[in-house]
């Protein structure tokens, strides 16, 4: 693990905790190569500081930090051990907690220390004279040998509004001990941008402390609170990737970044990193094997997505009418839904996006957007199936569905045999088809009639379009449409595929699931041979 410098410079801090702090969410659960792998992540975005967890308190952290030290070649940021203020009644030197944070090798050690009095004399149960002590030789000893130190004041702000003046005392003896920056914490979330404004600003005039802020969600408010922190005088922001953490989570560190690049022009990332934040939140996203926010600011994939017919008429003439930024500045794109409130610039505007210039032919975008209306009228939505409306879209333009085969028939039998007889269930599904003048007739199985009928589709005509060796069915929604006839109710189904370079979506709506799905599955096909770059042929 090398020593990196804070980049771009000392003179503010973007401090990352997701591996400590955001690795408390609800359902994540980080293996140390996980850990490593999202260090990796952050350290190319650009961040000052990653904070790696708690050497001595558990083995997990304790070994992340071995294997940090022969494995990490961190360029940007510099690893971060956290830990607590020495215990109670005993001397720092000779406290083993503190030992294991200068044993763990990390350059910086953040200390969480009580501030506010009743945690102290709660949870602590010791006197509050005691607890400064307490900061006061941490920090020191650790000072001592050779680590910067930051501060943790947990549960600040309550603590400020229960016993003013003791909460400014910690921050005072932390500051005067050594500590570089002291964090305020609203631990319990609760607080509003201007009550975390106000109280920032007095306890920097009062104690001269370089301060920073650690900002939970509770309230919805962790990102604008951080903020209001900065305006402050913070000059230190604690956050995590996609905004992970307990409860409802910390302040998300890419709109703290995205709003302190962009809109503070302030430069707090190594040149060139912003660009790569859409890509580096949805790689930590698939580390942590949880699916990315689509509508998450500046890098969800909805981010920068227009559906109203209004909308899209302004952003063909100027893309910033209805845009707060350009998405390529964060490493995100435009993108053009296509919906029953489609009007003609948004179907101009997702053909070009396609790659097909609709502006000449209004009598064929007009025919597009008819199109569009009746068939999510039936149930289809084109939203989220770019796939499906873009064969929607190449029908139009030439005229008709060219195919690569035409359906003959299918059938599916589903069996379910008694408890008696074993309980064993099968699924066998039969295609007929004609593809290149030839009869084809494959049977498959699977573990479900939709799987066996897929199954059964790829048998049929891989032998005539090797290319579908690559392809592969990789997710499928069902939804069942709202209607009058209780198990009668229409069916939309959503199927992605994907090749190894690229994915797609298409939809298929019809009176039962299966019917659905083999129309998903078509245009999946159909599609997939397209990406290929064959030419359809019947």
């Amino acid at each position: 693990m090398t020593e990196a410098s804070s980049a771009p410079n000392d003179s503010f801090h973007v401090f990352d905790t997701t591996l400590r702090d955001g690795a408390q969410r609800e359902g994540i659960n980080l293996t140390v190569a996980d850990k490593l792998n999202i260090a990796r992540h952050l350290d190319e975005f650009g961040v000052g500081f990653i904070e790696g967890g708690w050497p001595g308190a558990n083995p997990r952290d304790t070994e992340f930090f071995a294997r940090a030290a022969a494995e990490l070649d961190l360029q940007h940021a510099q690893l971060v051990a956290f830990g607590a203020t020495r215990r109670a009644g005993g001397n720092a030197a000779d406290d083993p907690q503190l030992a294991a944070l200068v044993n763990s090798g990390a350059p910086v050690v953040t200390l969480v220390a009580k501030s506010h009095d009743r945690h102290v004399e709660l949870a602590l149960r010791t006197t509050l004279d005691e607890n400064l002590e307490m900061v006061r030789d941490s920090v020191s000893y650790l000072v001592s040998q050779g680590r910067r130190v930051f501060i943790d004041c947990e549960h600040f702000f309550d603590g400020y509004k229960a016993n003013q003046e003791y909460a400014v005392a910690v921050v005072r003896a932390a500051h005067e001990a050594g500590a570089d920056v002291v964090v305020l914490c609203d631990t319990n979330g609760g607080m509003l941008p201007a009550g975390v404004h106000e109280i920032v600003a007095d306890v920097l005039a009062r104690t001269g402390a370089r301060l920073g802020i650690h900002a939970q969600d509770d309230t919805g408010c962790a990102v604008a609170n951080s903020l209001a922190a900065v305006d402050a005088g913070a000059t230190h922001v604690q956050c995590t990737a996609n905004g992970y953490g307990e409860r409802v989570g910390n302040a998300n560190l890419f709109p703290v970044v995205g709003a302190l690049e962009i809109k503070y022009g302030m430069t707090v990332l190594p040149e060139g990193r912003l660009a790569e934040m859409t890509r580096i939140s949805h790689a930590i996203a698939e580390v942590v094997n949880l699916t990315p926010s689509t509508h998450q600011p500046y890098v969800g994939v909805s981010a920068f997505a227009h559906k109203a017919g209004l909308h899209a008429s302004a952003i063909k003439v100027d893309p910033d009418l209805y845009q707060h930024i350009d998405p390529e500045r964060v490493g995100n794109t435009m993108r053009m839904l296509v919906s029953d409130m489609a009007g003609r610039a948004s179907v101009e505007l997702k053909g070009k996006e396609l790659g097909y210039d609709l502006s000449a032919d209004r009598d064929l975008v007009g025919r597009v957007v008819a199109k569009v209306k009746q068939q999510e009228n039936l149930g289809y939505t084109y939203e989220a199936a770019d796939a499906s409306f873009e064969l929607l879209l190449r029908d139009e333009v030439r005229g008709g569905r060219e195919r690569f085969f035409t359906l003959e028939s299918w059938r599916t039998i589903s069996e379910q045999q008694s408890e008696a007889a074993g309980g064993l269930a099968g699924n066998e599904a039969t295609v007929k088809l004609w593809a290149k003048g030839e009869r084809r007739i494959a049977t498959g199985e699977g573990n479900g009639p939709v799987d066996a009928l897929d199954k059964a589709l790829r048998t049929a005509l891989e032998g005539i379009y090797p290319q579908l060796a690559k392809m592969e069915l990789v997710d499928y929604k069902v939804r069942i449409l709202e209607g009058q006839h209780g198990t009668g109710s229409k069916t939309r189904v959503l199927i992605e595929s994907a090749d190894g370079t690229a994915s797609w979506a298409t939809v298929g709506v019809a009176d039962n699931v299966i019917a659905a799905s083999w129309r998903a599955l078509e245009d999946a096909y159909t599609y997939g041979l397209i990406r290929a770059g064959l030419e359809p042929q019947e």
